[in-house]
């Protein structure tokens, strides 16, 4: 079986918590340049000719796997692979907010996923929406934040961390639901529910915050999904 030990017990996330008095002041920062239903939905040659792209960063769980698993999910697998074909292996990446935290002990996890998806789990002391500096380090021809793709599920992680520092960030819908995410963090997938119906639905706050999306200094408004045909920026 491609899954990982419930061993690993995440901790409280310390930075989201600080960070939600920067959210309630900003909260476009919780929306993305390009919301998609899944990854392979990316046109990733796009990313890097109309974006200024070097290098991708994933999140790992409902955004490649189901959660703690490390074998990619069918509907992530064509994008995946994708972004490997364009960008190479070196400069594709996951950001997780378990493997390869403090909460992996010895980095395990982090191994595992590497050995099994053969693709680098990058080792930082902060979770998500904190790492820049061990993102930046991680990539030898990254020299702004600019030139990184944020993509994950999460608004209030993955999204606030890509949008804070100026990376261009796409948003994913999570690729399990019912019994097939039995194994997600109850928390993290309640929240996750709530972040998406407060971002996305017709409401006035919703949009509101939609129209306030941040600008990435690279973009042209080039369509960088399959389900786009305008810029979102």
């Amino acid at each position: 079986m491609h899954w990982l030990p419930f061993a690993m017990v995440q901790s409280i996330n310390t930075k989201a918590i600080l960070s939600i008095a920067t959210i309630i002041r900003r909260p476009y920062l919780a929306s993305p340049h390009v919301p998609v239903n899944t990854v392979s939905e990316v046109k990733y040659e796009s990313l890097r000719d109309h974006a200024g792209i070097r290098a991708v960063v994933f999140d790992k769980d409902n955004t490649l796997t189901g959660p703690y698993e490390t074998k990619v999910h069918p509907l992530a697998e064509d994008g995946l692979n994708s972004a490997l074909h364009v960008f190479g292996r070196s400069n594709v990446a996951i950001l997780s907010n378990s493997a390869g935290t403090r909460d992996d002990i010895d980095y395990l996890d982090a191994e595992k996923i590497e050995k099994e998806m053969g693709i680098a789990v990058i080792r930082h002391d902060e979770k998500k929406p904190g790492g820049l500096n061990e993102v930046m380090n991680h990539f030898d021809n990254v020299d702004d934040p600019s030139q990184i793709c944020m993509v994950g599920d999460r608004l209030l992680t993955d999204i606030v961390f890509g949008n804070l520092y100026g990376m261009l960030t796409i948003h994913c819908l999570p690729l399990c639901s019912g019994k097939d995410n039995a194994k997600d963090n109850a928390i993290a997938s309640i929240i996750r529910k709530t972040e998406n119906t407060l971002l996305y639905g017709n409401w006035w706050g919703g949009r509101a915050v939609r129209s306030k999306t941040p600008t990435h200094k690279v973009w042209d408004g080039t369509p960088l999904s399959t389900n786009e045909n305008s810029s979102d920026k």
